[in-house]
């Protein structure tokens, strides 16, 4: 695990969580026996360390890490910057404060970077030390904090040269996914995922304004079609093609093969369950959806009908989008796998690699365009074979699914460095929320967004409380908001005024053939006790009796219900649906 550099930093850690306090302690004390260079600072920070000036750092380790071909630098507190002496830090003595410190850094840095990791290190004098891995800047964008930038002259911290500035600006992004395979043919290509591949794009050449153009390109041998999709670039194989088509027997010409792990956990979190699907991923990713238990769910959107409304917990173009983004987006590279957790009331699927617009509020902008894509090929073929949106839209429609079920909005984590985690909620978490989203299906998703981190408890600034306040959406007081109890009141005084006025007669005659068809036969005591609450409640209990009665009638008239008949021929009291007719 460790590797000699000359910079200093001697200890190469990769993406895992299991590094443990004696590599710490080991990089720690390495670093230590150097002078403090451009991608390494030390800093005593007893107590305190100003926010802005930590940014600058971040900033300013970052874009050297870039300019030296390095993964990362580092910023230790609690060791003496002149006598390298290990002091001791308090600083964000908490976990909760670590974390917290995680999202301030990335507010206000280029596209949300912020720290790898955070490590707590006890020293052997039992000194707590914190060891900041910052990640360099990504190819062609340098770091900026508060839009300006920074870098190290030696020991010192400085406004970036512009002749730094233009070096890495200048660099030049490779796409991986436009890569060649080296040794690969088109006999490593699995027949099946080219021909729903070529299916798939001819349907969006008939959907175009060209649909002739699916004529020739169905003409075309297989070769010719790829080579048509770049897939295949002067004779030879890409990896966005082998990623998509490659037979799984080719996976070992890849040094990391793309993987895709499905894993079902209990309500406890064990594991109960999983499966590992390998390429070819336009393929793999409908065996992938069929594990995943997509039950039905009832929940009551309303205080108004007594029949509760039924709905997958998960939208199944939903999971297309997020599992194929996945796809998309992965950073091979890293060599890690793609995984879809099913958990009892919600998924969480992830994947290696940078979240682009660095938090999802960007995304949510109609007009939103990415930077840059990570692996362009492979986007762009993606597109182009019907698995994901184009003119990146595919999350904001997801988010507005979930509008639409008065679902909980996905949430983004990307707390972990090079790891984008999305968890997919199958269940209603407030009904206020639920409700209010049933009262408004027209409120915009930006509104939508803000109270759905108000019933999840999360911050949001005071501004947008302001907001939200105004339109008397929400009560309490930051932290503590809530949505507010006159929504939820003015349900209940809708619900009380159906109550009072009445609904029509065929809502009642609806909500008998409901109960028929549920049980199949009834008295008229059992129906009596079905709408006895939502008849008006302005009728004595005989009235309400005398109504049912009447409603029975009319749709006995209407051939729709009949009494059932005894063994002597004679009508008893019990009603049942008539047989071989509709009831929509």
């Amino acid at each position: 695990m460790t590797k000699e550099m000359r910079t200093g930093m001697t200890q190469e850690f990769g993406y895992s969580n299991n590094i443990n306090n004696q590599d710490l302690i080991k990089t720690l004390h390495e670093l230590l026996k150097n002078v403090e260079n451009e991608i390494v600072e030390f800093k005593e920070a007893k107590s305190n360390f100003d926010l802005d000036r930590l940014g600058k750092y971040v900033s300013a380790i970052s874009n050297e890490a870039n300019l030296r071909g390095k993964r990362y630098g580092w910023l230790i507190f609690g060791v003496n910057d002149k006598t390298h002496a290990i002091v001791g830090t308090n600083y964000k003595n908490n976990p909760t404060a670590i974390e917290n410190l995680k999202l301030n850094i990335s507010q206000s840095m280029t596209d949300g970077l912020t720290f790898m990791d955070i490590f707590e290190v006890h020293s052997l004098e039992n000194k707590r030390v914190l060891m900041f891995q910052i990640p360099a800047a990504p190819v062609g964008i340098p770091t900026g904090w508060k839009n300006r930038y920074y870098d190290r002259k030696g020991e010192s911290l400085s406004e970036i040269s512009f002749e730094k500035l233009d070096r890495i600006r200048g660099e030049h992004r490779i796409d991986w996914s436009k890569q060649l395979v080296n040794g690969a043919t088109i006999d490593d290509l699995d027949p099946q995922a080219i021909k729903l591949a070529r299916e798939n794009y001819q349907q969006n050449l008939k959907n175009s304004s060209n649909p002739n153009a699916a004529i020739e390109y169905g003409k075309l041998s297989d070769f010719d079609f790829l080579q048509k999709m770049h897939l295949i670039i002067n004779g030879q194989i890409t990896n966005a093609a082998m990623v998509l088509l490659g037979k799984e027997s080719s996976e070992i010409l890849f040094d990391f093969p793309p993987k895709i792990m499905w894993r079902l956990h209990s309500s406890k979190g064990d594991l109960l369950d999983s499966q590992i699907f390998t390429i070819p991923f336009i393929l793999a990713v409908d065996k992938a959806y069929k594990k995943i238990r997509n039950l039905t769910y009832k929940y009551m959107p309303n205080q108004i009908s007594l029949f509760p409304t039924e709905t997958p917990q998960y939208d199944p173009w939903t999971l297309r989008e997020l599992i194929n983004n996945c796809i998309a987006h992965q950073d091979y590279e890293l060599g890690m796998r793609i995984y879809i957790d099913e958990f009892e009331d919600h998924l969480i699927i992830s994947n290696a690699g940078k979240f682009l617009p660095g938090s999802i509020e960007p995304v949510l902008d109609p007009a939103y365009a990415p930077p840059y894509y990570k692996n362009p090929l492979l986007d762009t073929t993606m597109v182009n074979f019907r698995m994901i949106e184009t003119a990146s839209s595919g999350i904001r429609r997801v988010y507005s699914i979930q509008q639409k079920k008065l679902f909980p909005l996905p949430d983004y984590d990307l707390s972990e460095f090079n790891k984008v985690k999305v968890k997919l909620y199958g269940r209603v978490l407030d009904e206020k929320y639920t409700q209010l989203l049933f009262k408004n299906p027209d409120m915009d998703l930006e509104t939508v967004f803000l109270l759905d981190k108000v019933q999840k408890h999360e911050r949001i600034s005071k501004s947008d409380a302001a907001k939200l306040r105004k339109r008397k959406l929400i009560e309490g007081r930051i932290p503590n908001l809530y949505i507010a109890a006159s929504v939820a009141e003015s349900l209940d005084q809708k619900a009380e005024y159906v109550k009072n006025k009445g609904l029509t007669d065929k809502y009642y005659q609806d909500l008998i053939i409901k109960y028929l068809t549920q049980w199949e036969k009834g008295k008229k005591s059992d129906f009596v006790n079905l709408l006895k609450d939502k008849l008006p409640d302005s009728l004595t209990a005989h009235q309400k009796e005398a109504k049912v009665k009447n409603y029975l009638q009319s749709l006995r008239r209407a051939d729709k219900i009949m009494t059932q008949s005894t063994s002597s021929g004679k009508r008893s009291r019990i009603w049942i649906l008539v047989k071989n007719i509709s009831h929509g």
